[in-house]
């Protein structure tokens, strides 16, 4: 049985093997572009280093669709335009495009999305899309692979301590980052219920 919201869709191609590949390659591509524009939207906060963006968001929204391996892999493409200078990561007056970004204070949160991502997609892979609580359940899952990822980095590379790299890279961000997920959880039960042929659901 198809086990992601992307595989569902796939699955009324048929037998088209070719066409399926593609529409996942265009998939994956369209998260990436996603992710892109969703680091476009930033705000610089004068008490810390880490602007607000909507990434994390994007980034989870776009795994419960693809699934895990899809849902990395989009991550894993954003990640190498950055290195190669495409000008995808948000703006910064300190840094500029390209790999040095991930030496910087939001490179820890930036080389987190793709195993955020897979964790995401692995349990929307079991089904946690479908009914809203287990959709917040899985992105906050891999919300937290993202705060960790940057607090960690923060800590051991740009701030002199754990206190400091809380202030700087959780706390302003938590409380809004966690309404952007009950916000978006709600998202995929309703493509289920609404748009999903109902004799495809489990």
């Amino acid at each position: 049985m198809p086990t992601t919201f992307l595989d569902v869709m796939l699955a009324q191609v048929g037998d088209a093997r070719g066409l399926r590949q593609l529409q996942r390659a265009s998939a994956v591509a369209f998260v990436t572009v996603l992710t892109s524009a969703a680091a476009q939207v930033s705000i610089p906060l004068p008490f810390t280093p880490v602007p607000f963006t909507f990434q994390p968001m994007v980034v989870l929204l776009g795994a419960t669709v693809l699934g895990s391996r899809l849902g990395a892999a989009s991550q894993v493409v954003y990640l190498a335009l950055g290195i190669a200078g495409v000008p995808v990561f948000a703006a910064s007056p300190l840094l500029p495009q390209g790999v040095s970004r991930l030496m910087g204070p939001t490179g820890g949160y930036l080389m987190a999305y793709p195993i955020a991502a897979f964790v995401a997609g692995l349990l929307a892979e079991r089904g946690f899309y479908r009914r809203y609580f287990t959709a917040v359940v899985a992105m906050l899952f891999g919300l937290g692979i993202v705060f960790a990822g940057g607090v960690t980095w923060l800590a051991l590379g740009m701030t002199s301590s754990w206190s400091a790299a809380l202030a700087a890279g959780l706390y302003p961000f938590i409380l809004a980052d966690c309404a952007k997920i009950f916000v978006a959880a709600a998202v995929m039960p309703a493509l289920w219920r609404f748009i999903v042929s109902p004799g495809l659901r489990q």
